[in-house]
């Protein structure tokens, strides 16, 4: 009996991610898995998530190889169903060619029937595509699931079928005999991918122009790059094109050691640090701050025996969420809507994102609701967050939430930082190394613990004595936490 292979592609990742790395595959070809079970691990410019099948079933193929950056939108396994043996059987193999078609999508058809004039094949593919789009257990990421959660609805009678060409038993897939530029206006799109129409979007490129390579006509990202290029085929190469790595730059002079592509966590820090410059008009204060008083405040905790004693980054914490309550301006959300018109969006809640470096860059998970916990329930939740960041497991929802971000630049070393706002956030607290300086207490000159804080914000939200205001609390607080920390 021929397998009705169902493929399931790469998830809607969120977050505005179109594209993920493929680290590796959960399960091989011939396996049998179930609903929900992980199938790939992949990497993201957020982090690294294991992926769960929506279907039941035996693996027919899987499509890519580990080590290859995958499209949302694109195969990335097909299953056939419980109770019926995949096509091939065994024979399907890793990274089998298909992944930028949709071989396997379309339903199988009795042999002999007939091709109808009024394009019944194309209706055939039409209905499985949306058959399978709405097929799954609604649980493909946390956070975005697939779009259905049972058995799919048609929505009007299916054609009659065209006829199929069923593959050899070695080849693992079933194939629609389809015109190569076939379209079905209004019911299937020739563009499945998001990342294919934002680059026609982008480039200008009329996708009713752009005949698709893919089976049934889709359009392929190929064919967009290939429309793209072809305007310049004509030119000669600029003489300041790039050269290859080995040879000599055109600018320096000097040999080019290496080229690496930007993707991942840099790729993703690029692009919101460069919107945060061109979009936030900051400006920046600071303060230098005697740290002394909260440096004995944690010694004589210990020194009492407790075994649970916040870290420093904890009890900061606490002192900004107490601030952020009284200067509310700082934890807000400056919008530009389509009409041009603006708006400043406040929160009933504070999110606490904090600058975390890891093996793959610089991350900000945030503490959720971080204004209703003490700063031992800050300190748990820290140390809880890194963990999973550094270990590349937190998720898009645990990196993406924040409202406002402290930074611990001193654990770097550095007494002071110029720090570029989170976008889309407003503002960010930086926190320089604790030295020794000296320092004048009652008017007697003597040596104490001090450290710098750096405000950095959206001059747009707020004025400056807003921000030396909220700056000016915190320090306050360090110097004196007693008050702020009666709840600990």
């Amino acid at each position: 009996m021929t397998a009705e292979l169902q493929v399931f592609r790469l998830p809607d990742l969120g977050e505005g991610l179109t594209e993920a790395e493929l680290l590796s595959w959960l399960v091989a070809v011939g396996d049998e898995i179930r609903v929900d079970q992980p199938i790939a691990e992949v990497e993201t410019a957020k982090s690294v998530v294991e992926v769960p099948s929506p279907y039941a079933g035996t693996v027919a193929v899987l499509h890519g190889e580990p080590g290859q950056t995958l499209d949302v939108g694109k195969p990335l396994i097909s299953v056939a169903p419980v109770g019926i043996s995949a096509p091939g059987g065994s024979g399907a193999s890793e990274g089998a060619s298909g992944s930028d078609a949709t071989a396997g999508a379309a339903s199988s058809a009795p042999a002999g029937a007939v091709d109808s004039p009024s394009g019944g094949s194309s209706s055939a593919a039409a209905e499985t595509y949306r058959t399978e789009e709405r097929a799954g257990s609604g649980n493909v990421l946390i956070g975005y699931g697939t779009s259905g959660g049972g058995e799919a609805r048609r929505t009007r009678p299916r054609k009659a079928p065209a006829a199929v060409v069923v593959s050899a038993p070695e080849t693992s897939v079933t194939e629609l005999s389809l015109p190569a530029a076939s379209r079905v206006p209004g019911k299937l799109s020739a563009v499945i991918s998001p990342l294919v129409r934002k680059m026609a979007r982008d480039h200008g490129v009329s996708l009713e122009s752009v005949p698709g390579s893919g089976e049934s006509g889709l359009i392929l990202r190929r064919d967009v790059e290939a429309a793209i290029a072809e305007p310049r085929k004509a030119p000669p190469a600029p003489a300041a094109a790039e050269a290859p790595a080995g040879s000599l730059d055109s600018r320096t002079g000097l040999a080019v050691a290496s080229r690496s592509a930007v993707r991942g966590v840099r790729k993703a820090v690029a692009a919101n640090m460069a919107r945060s410059r061109s979009e936030i008009p900051e400006a920046t204060v600071w303060v230098d701050v005697d740290a002394t008083a909260l440096l004995e405040l944690r010694a004589g905790l210990k020194k009492a025996g407790d075994q649970h004693v916040p870290g420093l980054l904890a009890f900061i914490a606490r002192f900004v969420t107490a601030g952020l309550k009284k200067y509310p301006e700082l934890n807000t959300r400056f919008e530009t809507l389509p009409d041009g018109s603006q708006e400043m969006v406040a929160f009933d809640g504070i999110n606490l994102g904090f600058a975390a470096q890891t093996d793959r860059g610089l991350v900000v998970p945030s503490v959720r609701s971080a204004e209703k916990l003490s700063a031992r329930g800050l300190d748990a939740e820290i140390r809880r967050l890194t963990a999973v960041a550094r270990d590349g497991k937190a998720t898009p929802a645990e990196l993406g939430s924040g409202t406002f971000t402290l930074n611990n630049y001193g654990v770097f070393g550095v007494d002071g930082s110029a720090a570029i706002i989170n976008y889309p956030e407003v503002a960010m607290l930086g926190l320089g190394r604790i030295i020794d300086k000296p320092w004048v207490v009652d008017g007697q000159l003597a040596v104490r613990k001090v450290t710098e804080l750096t405000l950095a914000f959206d001059h747009r939200v707020c004025d400056g004595e807003t921000a030396a205001g909220f700056l000016r609390y915190v320090a306050d607080a360090i110097e004196n936490p007693g008050a702020v920390l009666s709840d600990l």
